[in-house]
């Protein structure tokens, strides 16, 4: 299985225990994916359906994740749309990533991971893991909601609580990973983003074409590039002439990304990681920010950021429809006033956490 540095370039052979590049620069899948509606297999469940355009070595864990609901929102807007990514498995549109990453992991003879999360993609790990026979250890901030580290430690994976801020769960992390260990990452594995890429797969198939615009909460923006890569590559083999504008949305709390796109930078811009009820976005230094922003400008995307009264205003709003998601899922919704053009006649919002894991607030 090939995959290649998304910063230099340099092409390898994957390898669970090689986390990273040599630079520094996080690997992905060799670009663009292959898409080829041919060889789609409707009879197989969720994201398996594309499983004839991955590599032929995974081994796949699956719980039924994909094929999520895209249903429209006429009553807030007669051209939006909403991916109902957190009715998967786990509760979020994490099971995607994970489905794909473990299975690579397997491929390799895998049998024991690590990772840091704030929830949702430990509690993702977890389930894959169980559902494997593979052990996982999770490193997760003390402060993290208790549903979600409830979720993880019944799935049978060893919980380690971090005091402090995120990106302290991480650093304990890498600590212990000096003795050595595989990081099943949700922001390192390139697998994870070839999963993540169904979501545009999904979307144009259920559209029957590309959307104008498609919205995502934005943390580690793996959802993001997902899309991106996704999209890509159905411009790539000429199902869509041009690539939907992408846009992300981050907690006014904890916004490097739309910071640096604010300032013209190619890098996030340093933030202190402040307090938001949209825990799965606060991260303070994204590893593929540059990433991140280059996608969002090369499809004429932007990047936004919104208040806490907005997200609670955009949780509640949902939730008058039927859609009961948890803060970082109401992301999408809070700020689509401001990404809609005149010309959209379909844009996509992407509701990424059930509200089942987190308490009403």
């Amino acid at each position: 299985m090939d995959i290649r540095c998304a910063r230099c370039h340099r092409t390898a052979s994957y390898d669970p225990s090689v986390w990273r590049c040599p630079c520094g620069g996080p690997w992905e899948p060799i670009r663009p994916l292959l898409f080829d509606h041919r060889a789609i297999q409707p009879h197989r469940p969720g994201i398996w359906r594309y499983a004839d355009l991955w590599p032929s070595a995974l081994r796949p864990i699956s719980l039924g994740e994909g094929w999520t609901p895209l249903i429209p929102l006429h009553r807030a807007d007669p051209r939006l749309w909403a991916k109902l990514d957190y009715l998967m498995p786990t509760g979020s549109y994490k099971d995607r990533g994970t489905a794909a990453g473990l299975s690579a992991l397997l491929a390799q003879g895998v049998d024991e991971v690590m990772d840091d999360s704030s929830g949702n993609a430990g509690a993702s790990l977890a389930a894959y893991a169980a559902r494997a026979g593979i052990r996982a250890t999770l490193f997760v901030p003390a402060h993290a909601a208790p549903a979600k580290k409830a979720q993880m430690q019944r799935m049978g994976a060893r919980l380690v609580e971090v005091p402090g801020p995120r990106a302290q769960a991480t650093a304990a992390l890498m600590e212990t990973l000096k003795e050595g260990g595989i990081y099943a990452s949700h922001v390192y594995n390139p697998f994870i983003l070839m999963g993540l890429a169904t979501a545009a797969w999904e979307i144009w198939e259920q559209l029957g074409r590309g959307p104008d615009a498609v919205i995502a909460p934005l943390g580690h923006g793996m959802l993001f590039l997902g899309l991106f890569l996704g999209f890509e590559a159905l411009q790539a083999a000429g199902y869509i002439e041009r690539l939907p504008r992408l846009y992300g949305v981050q907690a006014e709390a904890c916004a490097p990304l739309a910071r640096a796109f604010a300032a013209g930078a190619e890098d996030p811009v340093p933030v202190v990681e402040g307090e938001t009820i949209a825990e799965g976005v606060r991260i303070a230094s994204p590893p593929r920010g540059r990433e991140i922003l280059q996608a969002a400008r090369i499809t004429g995307g932007n990047i936004f950021t919104v208040a806490e009264e907005e997200i609670r205003a955009a949780q509640t709003a949902l939730a008058h429809q039927g859609l009961f998601v948890e803060p970082t899922g109401a992301l999408a919704m809070a700020a689509w006033p401001r990404a809609v053009q005149d010309t959209d006649r379909v844009v996509v919002l992407m509701l990424t956490g059930s509200g089942l894991k987190t308490p009403v607030r």
